[in-house]
């Protein structure tokens, strides 16, 4: 008889009227405290005692008093409703970490993440890295993310109607050269004049948003973007382009990369037009956690600027 509790549910309200009998020790008190009726208060305090098969109270002239099992039972039952209370909370909006993807820890998207804590010290942040808008996607459907940063939306992939998306910033992008490039010593180069030197980015996958825009990118101006190689890392990439005259690569304008000054890397602006990288914030719409309110407030609409961006862009 004992072991039934162990197969059957847990039924808190009937836990929640046993501590409240045994604080109060009247049921009609307990009744008004949870404006339900007095045949409820015992209904509960039964079925409680029938599911552990003992008696919890006794009934006296002054009301009901625990027996030895409810005095047993009393300490683990509050336990039981605190927990119950901490699991509730532990998902309520604004109780729980804002989880965002930021894609990659050195990127802009990152840097605009560190800028928010700096505003919202109060906020408490979870930052994941998701490799795919396709993977974001289906984190923000599912609830497992508040927030994901990309460039959307990409040939093919369009987005649900239940994801929002707004653009945050346009990151310009520049050309990053060892000491020996033949472009190291430009002040700025011409977009068109890349055509011909060799560009490796090894860290382009089909499939990624970055993907499609670096394909659209060389397209139309005739550039040759090599992604040919395992991709080792941002440090593997630095060590190259710094030894190997032949080699450049694009980097954006606020991704945080470090190298030893004996590298000598360049980073050189790309004008005429200005390659430009959009990073939108994406969020379900039915999304209520006020962190995340509080990140597009932050963010609001990015700086004007002027360059050339895929047509898929919206």
């Amino acid at each position: 008889m004992h072991n039934s509790w162990l197969y059957e549910e847990v039924d808190l309200d009937a836990v929640r009227t046993f501590v409240a009998a045994a604080d109060l020790g009247q049921f009609q008190e307990v009744a008004a405290e949870l404006t339900i009726s007095q045949q409820a208060v015992s209904k509960r305090v039964a079925t409680l005692e029938r599911q552990l098969g003992v008696r919890l109270f006794t009934r006296t002239p002054r009301g009901a008093e625990l027996t030895l099992d409810g005095q047993a039972f009393l300490p683990h039952a509050r336990e039981l409703l605190k927990a119950a209370e901490r699991a509730a909370a532990s998902v309520l909006p604004g109780r729980r970490p804002l989880r965002v993807d930021v894609i990659a820890s050195r990127l802009a998207t990152s840097g605009l993440m560190r800028d928010f804590h700096r505003a919202h010290p109060a906020t408490e942040l979870d930052v994941v890295k998701l490799f795919t808008v396709t993977a974001a996607v289906e984190a923000l459907r599912s609830g497992a993310i508040d927030a994901s940063f990309r460039a959307v939306a990409m040939p093919g992939h369009p987005l649900p109607e239940e994801i929002c998306a707004v653009r945050v910033l346009d990151e310009p992008l520049q050309l990053l050269t060892g000491p020996a490039h033949a472009l190291a010593a430009a002040r700025s180069v011409n977009l068109a004049r890349l055509a011909g030197h060799r560009l490796w980015m090894p860290g382009i996958e089909p499939g990624t948003e970055w993907g499609a825009y670096y394909d659209d990118l060389a397209a139309e101006f005739g550039l040759t973007i090599e992604a040919t190689g395992p991709n080792f890392g941002s440090d593997a990439l630095l060590d190259t382009i710094a030894d190997t005259p032949a080699l450049a690569t694009f980097i954006g304008a606020q991704t945080r990369l470090v190298w030893p000054e004996s590298h000598g890397l360049r980073r050189i602006p790309i004008v005429d037009p200005t390659p430009v990288y959009p990073h939108f914030l994406l969020w379900h719409r039915d999304n209520p956690h006020p962190g995340l309110a509080a990140l597009r407030a932050h963010l609001g609409p990015p700086p004007a600027v002027t360059g050339w961006t895929p047509g898929w862009v919206v």
